[in-house]
């Protein structure tokens, strides 16, 4: 290559360089910006003393000594509820999670198997509660799971056969259940989906040709190849359901209670914005932790030589 040729090409690769910089640097930057330097400032807010009004008290004392504690920190680890209130988070969030794939998979699966014109509409359908408000969504469940509703009429027939006394469905833990999967239902149909929209209807063509039933074609192909998308909707309702405070206070009352509502309280009610930010750290730590494991999980494996 002449020292011409080299200088062109260098020249050409000095843009590529700078658009795959800001191709990189702009994702990092809202990073930066939208999660690390709140997770810093909730770091510093653990370390700080609580105000005497609530909220935090000022970062140097009269003395000019820094008010910093980890005694927020001792709270947290001083009493088991918190770490009951965690457990109860996750495996609500578990039970969301599992109830979600189990609806919505066959739901994606009928989807990319249906027509042009019933996909459409059937994704329309899929999509259409975010056309309204997430608030006027819970309340109409409110209603649905009242005791004068059909569900809760024909729950307490039922009971009434086997001699047991009449309930409802309102404020409990069961009701906080129904309506987050209803709520994070849409968020674990439609990765689903755009995984198995991409399959290749070759591979289970030859699978029944080479004699595969649909059961084995399922769990040797559709399956495998669908474990990304169902990582990723996993992980898009995990997430949410695991440190969400309005349905449970909507809908739970003193018996849904889960770590988020204990977080809203701290900074919102009781205003001790140290110990909540603990809480909140100790959140985000745990899912984030969740979400590596989705996605080692969802990696290729590769196969033993």
């Amino acid at each position: 290559m002449t020292a011409a040729a080299a200088s062109l090409v260098q020249r050409r690769s000095i843009p590529l360089v700078r658009v795959g910089l800001l191709v990189r640097g702009l994702p990092a930057l809202y990073l930066w910006i939208f999660f690390a330097l709140p997770c810093l400032l909730m770091v510093l807010a653990s370390l700080r003393v609580a105000g005497e009004f609530g909220g935090l008290a000022p970062l140097f004392s009269e003395s000019g000594r820094l008010n910093l504690t980890v005694a927020s920190y001792g709270e947290l680890f001083s009493t088991f509820i918190y770490f009951e209130l965690f457990l109860k988070s996750l495996l609500y969030a578990l039970i969301t999670t599992v109830v979600c794939l189990a609806l919505a998979y066959p739901l994606a699966l009928a989807i990319v198997r249906a027509g042009k014109t019933w996909r459409d509409l059937l994704l329309l359908l899929v999509i259409l509660p975010f056309w309204s408000n997430f608030l006027i969504r819970v309340y109409a469940w409110m209603i649905i799971l009242g005791p004068d509703w059909v569900m809760t009429r024909g729950l307490n027939a039922v009971r009434g056969w086997f001699g047991a006394e009449p309930t409802t469905l309102m404020f409990s833990p069961i009701a906080v259940i129904i309506v987050l999967v209803y709520v994070h239902l849409p968020f674990m149909v439609l990765p689903l989906y755009a995984n198995l929209e991409k399959h290749d209807p070759a591979l289970i063509d030859a699978a029944q040709d080479l004699g595969a039933n649909a059961r084995q074609r399922f769990r040797h192909i559709t399956w495998p190849l669908s474990l990304p998308g169902v990582f990723a909707g996993s992980a898009l309702v995990f997430i949410p359901a695991f440190g969400i405070f309005a349905v449970p206070d909507l809908v739970g009352g003193t018996n849904g209670i889960m770590i988020g509502n204990v977080i809203k309280q701290q900074f919102l009610e009781t205003r001790n914005w140290p110990f909540g930010s603990v809480l909140s750290l100790v959140l985000t730590v745990v899912a984030l932790a969740c979400t590596a494991l989705a996605a080692r999980a969802a990696r290729p494996r590769r196969e033993a030589p």
